[in-house]
């Protein structure tokens, strides 16, 4: 039983508990960004049914506008990683 948590613990990054905790806070401040920039879950996902209509309708030239979310969202998304990877390095030192 010790090795299968240690694998879950492993794969979680932590204790089911704590990840939990974190999850709940990185949610709650997400959340509330979220809806200060007045964007609801609801609207999300209708903007991702749109985008996905858009490409199915534009055909090939849709590539580009995927060429422009993609960057548009590794804006954000690369900057996050990398500044988590260095937490997680620096977190592997202790």
């Amino acid at each position: 039983m010790s090795s299968r948590n240690n694998a879950l613990e492993n794969f979680l990054g932590g204790s089911p508990i704590s990840v939990a905790t974190r999850l709940f806070f990185v949610s709650l401040v997400v959340g509330a960004l979220l809806m200060w920039l007045d964007l609801r879950p609801m609207d999300v996902l209708r903007g991702v049914q749109a985008f996905f209509e858009r490409i199915y309708q534009l055909g090939f030239g849709a590539v580009r506008e995927l060429a422009t979310y993609v960057l548009a969202g590794a804006v954000f998304v690369v900057p996050a990683w990398f500044v988590l990877r260095l937490l997680n390095m620096s977190g592997r030192g202790r």
